[in-house]
């Protein structure tokens, strides 16, 4: 499939294409995440935290809040560059709690933050707070340092509001890939790693 054929493509294929490597324009996957996440707020879809267990790379990202602007898709975004490894994984630990940890690597140079995740279903929403840093180089951590959360200033993780948490609220969750709009307003396009 070539880029020119991608301009007749419905939104699903679009962002599978997007998704597989092909790079079909940045306006053209923008306007299909907002497509997406429009179709996903319409059926009410519900998906479940083990949709989105595993690592993640960040393949695309329209940070400037696109939105519908007279019925039309406004904003675009751009691919994230092979140098920079950016990357997400949610994980449960010994407890069965979520976990995440976003990643950006590049080299063998490695920023790290984890903390405490927690799904809210019903808006597919993914609320965390990042309580650890790591700079890593290779498998050599140079630095590790606990980080002063909100929830840590607030006392506990899983009684903090949403509200005064960063979040990821997904509307697409396949096999492949996965997509959110994040509480900056900026939408997101993770491949399967």
């Amino acid at each position: 499939m070539t880029v020119t054929d991608i301009a007749t493509v419905p939104t699903p294929q679009i962002l599978e294409a997007a998704a597989s490597g092909t790079k079909p324009s940045a306006q053209q996957v923008t306007a299909a995440l907002l497509a997406a996440e429009r179709q996903t707020k319409a059926e009410r879809r519900q998906f479940s935290p083990e949709a989105l267990l595993g690592t993640w790379r960040l393949r695309f990202t329209a940070p400037k809040k696109p939105a519908y602007k007279a019925g039309k898709p406004q904003g675009s975004g751009f691919y994230v560059p092979g140098l920079a490894i950016a990357s997400l994984c949610f994980s449960r630990d010994d407890d069965d709690q979520l976990t995440i940890q976003n990643q950006l690597q590049v080299g063998p140079a490695k920023l790290r933050f984890t903390g405490p995740a927690k799904f809210l279903p019903k808006k597919n929403l993914l609320a965390f707070d990042f309580v650890r840093l790591q700079v890593l180089v290779g498998s050599l951590t140079l630095i590790n340092l606990p980080l002063r959360s909100k929830a840590a200033k607030a006392g506990d993780f899983v009684a903090t509001s949403v509200a005064k948490l960063p979040f990821f609220s997904f509307f697409v969750a396949e096999e492949g890939y996965v997509a959110a709009r994040g509480r900056s307003g900026g939408l997101a396009l993770w491949v399967k790693k």
